[in-house]
């Protein structure tokens, strides 16, 4: 029966829609540009391919790039009063096209819709059959969100988890180099003139561009890594990488293991675990309620992200994170930078020195992060 149900995860699969995503460091960059030539490359090809939903900001050149390509039309969305437009999920699971644009993939959808996110309307798609070319800024990933922030000063709402880039089966980059992004915007290019100076002193600054520059980069060479290390066959077998993130209640350093292990384990297409050992001190009737609700939205985090996320009440910690490393062969572990002095932790801590030398007997790693 196993051998069945397995057969049948692979018909599922061998079904389902290839997913293009267009990358780039920062809105302007030409990703729905490369979307709409690519559109038109598969039409003249004979390809059935639709705009299931595009955002041209009314730039000249990229809009006109928009004649000749069938649509299909937006729906219509009544909420607080106001008429929303949001592209239409039913149609175009209706329409069944081969392939299907769709722009924005971070976008929150309007409330009543059928999901909360565009990359879930994404997902549905590619699960019926219909393969999809869509687009992304570095600074939407869910695993850098918090980076980001550090580098522009501005908070991004709107993220997708790194699954969906696991899904894609093309991953492009489409990059600038921080001067021709500049010239593009002084030139009117991204934004309209009223907008301009307040884009220069902001967001489009050049330490900042080549920043998220290099981040995009790097993230789509890992994607690369990852689809080698899928798809070429290896000669050697090196040792499967997994990763155990531990976190207290403490809510930023937990965040940061988390978001840190995410992208360890994404680098290494490995398998990645967060454990949280609750203590006697740590019982809810002993904690904050803001501290267990920061808690709880941490682990929801570790989940969305791709983590198998295990609680365990123990006062023995440190035992309990080698009972768990060795029974779920973990390769690697991560922790928070501690709060004094990791000389007197390491030297002054009986429970700690266990870890380390339990470590050196299996071989594993110890990631401290800052």
């Amino acid at each position: 029966m196993e051998n069945v149900n397995e057969f049948i995860a692979l018909v599922k699969k061998n079904r389902r829609g290839k997913l293009k995503i267009y990358m780039g460091m920062s809105a302007g960059v030409g990703k729905t540009y490369r979307m709409l030539q690519e559109a038109h490359a598969l039409l003249a090809s004979g390809v059935d391919v639709r705009i299931g939903y595009i955002e041209t900001h009314l730039r000249k050149e990229t809009h006109a790039l928009l004649d000749g390509l069938p649509v299909i039309p937006r729906k219509k969305i009544f909420y607080k009063a106001k008429e929303l437009e949001e592209m239409d999920l039913q149609a175009i699971l209706n329409a069944h096209p081969e392939v299907v644009i769709v722009d924005e993939l971070a976008h929150t959808n309007a409330e009543g819709s059928k999901n909360a996110k565009r990359w879930q309307d994404v997902y549905d798609i590619l699960e019926a059959g219909i393969s999809v070319i869509s687009a992304v800024n570095i600074q939407h990933l869910e695993s850098i969100n918090g980076e980001v922030e550090q580098i522009t000063g501005v908070p991004v709402t709107e993220r997708i988890p790194d699954k969906i880039l696991e899904l894609a089966d093309e991953i492009v980059n489409i990059d600038l180099t921080a001067d021709e992004l500049l010239t593009r915007l002084k030139e009117g290019k991204i934004y309209r003139e009223n907008k301009i100076e307040q884009a220069l002193n902001n967001f489009f600054q050049s330490e900042k561009i080549l920043q998220l520059r290099e981040l995009a980069l790097k993230e789509v060479a890992h994607q690369v890594e990852r689809k080698v290390n899928r798809e070429v066959p290896k000669q050697v077998k090196l040792r499967q990488e997994r990763f155990l993130a531990c976190i207290s209640s403490n809510p930023d350093t937990a965040r940061v293991v988390i978001r840190k292990t995410a992208r360890l384990a994404s680098y290494y297409h490995s398998p990645w675990l967060v454990l949280y050992v609750q203590s006697t001190h740590e019982q809810a009737d002993k904690i904050k309620l803001d501290k267990q609700r920061y808690l709880l939205n941490n682990l929801k985090l570790a989940t969305e992200l791709g983590a198998e996320v295990i609680r365990i009440k123990s006062d023995e910690i440190t035992k309990t994170i080698i009972q768990l490393a060795t029974a779920r062969e973990i390769t690697t572990i991560c922790i928070g930078k501690p709060h004094f002095n990791l000389f007197q932790l390491i030297w002054r801590t009986n429970l700690f020195n266990q870890l380390l030398k339990a470590m050196a007997a299996r071989d594993t790693d110890l990631v401290i992060l800052s």
